[in-house]
Parts: structure tokens; C-alpha cells; sequence
């Protein structure tokens, strides 16, 4: 599987397990537990600076916030075998308006993106293009 070099990333979290709001209150998190090895390739890739929008899975399914990763890949403490990383991020502010999965499907302009297209990974990439879509979506 060819990993894209991108500056922007999404993450899916279950705001019952960890929320963007729980995102500001720590100032920043381990993004732990990834045991896809799409999903984990992807973290392997991520670079200090990098820009992650913050989508809630689940319940509310929506983007809901922007973070930047302040640490690369590291070993995950949550892996016995030891096979698997986590990176470190921190927020940078929460959306003016979450942009909804059904928002995100109608817009023409997102149809390529690999979260609408691969639903099940946790990580994955975002053009800049799709960024900048988005981020005028929540304005």
C-alpha cells in the first residue's frame, strides 16, 4: 500500500472515549491504540506541524476540531508485540461549526477523500484541496 505524503490528516475518535473537548482540557494526548496497519502506516507518516482534523465517530459524526502533531511516531505503550506507534497531539482550536459526515458526502468536491472512501480507517490522509473544502465548510 503507497502511503500519500501529506501535510493534513483526519482522526476518528468516539467522543464518549476521548472527545476534542477532552482534546482542550489536556493541552495534548498520546493518539494510541491504532491497530490497522493502513491506519498505522499513516501515523508512521505524519511529521511535526502537521495539521489533523479531529472527527467524532460514532455519536455526532462529524469534524469537529483541528490539531497539530507535536510529537512523530513512537512506540505505543498500548502494544505488547510492540509492532504498532502512536504520535502526540495537541489542539489548535475547534471548528465554528462541525462539518457532518452527510455534509461531507454531498460535497462534490470531497468525493475522493479516503475517509468517505475507506470508512473504517481510524487515520487517513487529506489533500489540500479537501482541507481547504472543509475548513470553508465550518466557517
Amino acid at each position: 500500500m503507497k502511503v500519500m505524503a501529506a501535510s493534513h490528516w483526519l482522526v476518528k475518535s468516539e467522543p464518549n472515549s476521548y472527545s476534542y473537548a477532552d482534546l482542550e482540557r489536556d493541552g495534548r494526548t498520546v493518539w494510541d491504540g491504532v491497530r490497522n496497519n493502513a491506519a498505522a502506516l499513516h501515523l508512521k507518516a505524519m511529521k511535526e506541524g502537521d495539521e489533523v482534523l479531529f472527527y467524532h465517530s460514532q455519536e455526532g459524526l462529524a469534524v469537529v476540531g483541528v490539531a497539530r502533531v507535536v510529537r512523530t511516531a513512537f512506540p505505543d505503550a498500548t502494544d505488547p508485540a510492540g509492532r504498532f506507534v502512536a504520535v502526540e497531539l495537541a489542539p489548535i482550536r475547534a471548528l465554528a461549526k462541525p462539518v457532518t459526515l452527510g455534509a461531507m458526502k454531498a460535497e462534490p468536491a470531497l468525493a475522493g477523500m479516503a475517509m468517505l472512501r475507506q470508512s473504517r480507517l481510524s487515520v487517513s490522509p487529506v489533500s489540500d484541496a479537501e482541507w481547504d473544502v472543509i475548513l470553508k465548510m465550518a466557517a
